[in-house]
């Protein structure tokens, strides 16, 4: 049956053999001499072997007690490092991060799990929405810091990435061959107007044949072969395909991924969390001017 060291008795090991000797080391961890001793001694039984060399005038380490140096500090170390993240009240409380929908995946899961691994006592709100409502929502004070997806960046943002936008369908379709050109998108899509103005650029008829406030509306509409629709590359579902269409659709405007970070209460947490999502897209801190 496993058995567990105990942690005091290797902490009092360990500071004696760093401080060369028990009275140093009772100091130190501010306990009486006598309580180091017998703390050794029970780590010795336990472990049923000689830790300490005690024939000489000082204190040396056995064999055996040299071996478990190493493997005590490594324990010490990383017990420490728990009891710190685990019950570290510096970084604790909620913080809302707003994304837009087209671009949770691939990074936010990723942000979100290792974000909890560094902050177990901060709990993250997400919010999903459209770039705009977002924006809305952070002047209003209701979310600390948010993603964006938007030609340009406002002054206190800082761009993450610049992506194109692709032509989008169901797999096998056919509809983006034919004239009207069948769109699909969210009344507050962002992409919505750059899109239209590419296509009268061309001469190229469309129609607006799935209006809705609802992603999923849309997202099942293309899916059916029923009309076409925009993403940032790289943020295709899988349930719909990249659109081959060989220069028969107009090349679509770049987009930037941008963050904001709200001032306030939050605005040291929310910079903790800001650090994850740069990490992430492996972007260095570079903000719009002011």
């Amino acid at each position: 049956m496993p058995r567990n060291i105990d942690m005091t008795a290797l902490r009092s090991f360990v500071t004696v053999a760093e401080c060369g000797g028990v009275t140093r080391a009772a100091g130190q961890l501010n306990l009486t001499q006598s309580a180091v001793s017998m703390q050794i001694k029970r780590l010795e039984e336990s472990l049923g072997q000689p830790l300490l060399d005690r024939s000489g005038r000082g204190v040396t380490l056995s064999a055996q007690g040299e071996q478990l140096l190493g493997y005590g500090r490594r324990i010490l170390r990383l017990n420490d490092e728990v009891w710190s993240r685990m019950t570290h009240h510096a970084y604790e409380g909620e913080i809302v991060f707003g994304v837009p929908h087209d671009i949770v995946y691939p990074h936010v899961p990723m942000i979100l799990q290792r974000f909890g691994v560094d902050f177990p006592r901060v709990k993250v709100q997400l919010v999903s929405s459209y770039t705009r409502g977002l924006k809305s929502q952070m002047a209003r004070g209701e979310i600390d810091i948010i993603l964006t997806t938007e030609a340009d960046v406002d002054a206190g943002g800082e761009t993450l990435a610049t992506h194109t936008l692709d032509w989008v369908g169901a797999p096998n379709g056919q509809t983006w061959k034919q004239r009207p050109l069948r769109l699909a998108f969210e009344y507050a899509c962002i992409f919505r107007a750059g899109v239209q103005a590419a296509l009268d650029r061309e001469d190229i008829a469309w129609e607006m044949a799935v209006e809705s406030d609802s992603t999923r509306t849309v997202e099942a509409s293309v899916s059916a072969d029923l009309a076409i629709h925009a993403v940032v590359s790289g943020s295709t579902p899988p349930y719909m395909e990249t659109i081959k269409h060989g220069g028969a659709l107009p090349q679509l405007p770049q987009v930037n991924i941008n963050m904001y970070v709200a001032p306030g209460a939050n605005a040291e947490l929310a910079g903790k969390l800001a650090s994850s999502v740069r990490a992430a897209y492996g972007a260095p801190a570079v903000m719009a001017a002011e």
